[in-house]
């Protein structure tokens, strides 16, 4: 018996990295997922190997009326929505001084506007069926300080999940954040920040870099009924970092 049997749950950015582990813990735990993320290939492919518990939609967390579309899409075709996981997210390898206006803005839609369009959506029909799980992805960025832009964003995620758990928690609808540290997936990834990452990871307690499976496990508790009684809480993945 899974933990997430009969459970349905929508996972944004899941075409790869976090997100597609996720995915794939959600489906082999009984879950029947939708995958959405702009990056439509992948996230066919992702949706493909997984089978009849899947499916993809494309989406631009930053559009309300995306959003729609995906719970439209969720309901016709499982029927209801339990699980939400807030896991698109976005950063830029540039300090204050190369950051622009508009990557400000971009990195402001994705991270946290995309996080409110998500909780608001799916408020209406959790709270309806009085009960659901709101997992909204952070980052040890949303704890202590990083890079302008993500940091801020990410700040903003672990104060909405507080406001949001507290409006909701009457209805039995859940919301908490999880706080990864640096964990191997594309966003570390990016053109100029390999060499800082591999030091980085010299300074971490437990010597390494997380796998992207490491924090699909505290999601997968944060999303099932093991968590009943956890709301308006940051969950922390980070190999110790925070507690220096």
């Amino acid at each position: 018996m899974g933990k997430l049997d009969g459970k349905v749950a929508i996972i944004t950015g899941a075409a790869q990295g976090m997100g597609a582990a996720h995915a794939r813990l959600f489906v082999s735990e009984g879950a029947k997922v939708v995958i959405t993320d702009i990056k439509e290939d992948e996230g066919q492919q992702l949706a493909a190997d997984l089978g009849d518990n899947a499916l993809f939609i494309k989406h631009d967390v930053a559009s309300e009326s995306d959003w729609q579309k995906v719970l439209d899409q969720t309901i016709a075709a499982f029927g209801k929505v339990d699980i939400l996981v807030n896991n698109a997210g976005i950063t830029f390898a540039k300090g204050l001084q190369d950051t622009s206006a508009d990557d400000y803005v971009k990195i402001f839609k994705i991270n946290q506007l995309g996080t409110f369009l998500g909780v608001k959506t799916v408020a209406k029909p959790m709270t309806a069926q009085g009960f659901g799980s709101i997992v909204n992805i952070s980052s040890l960025n949303g704890l202590v300080g990083g890079a302008v832009g993500y940091t801020d964003t990410k700040f903003a995620v672990r104060g909405m999940t507080k406001a949001a758990s507290l409006e909701l928690a009457p209805a039995g609808v859940r919301v908490n954040s999880v706080h990864p540290g640096v964990i191997e997936t594309p966003m570390i990834s990016q053109p100029g920040t390999e060499a800082a990452v591999k030091q980085f990871a010299k300074t971490i307690p437990l010597r390494r870099i997380a796998k992207p499976e490491e924090v699909s496990k505290l999601v997968l508790y944060l999303a099932s009924d093991d968590s009943s009684y956890s709301t308006g809480s940051e969950f922390v993945v980070d190999g110790g970092i925070s507690a220096q």
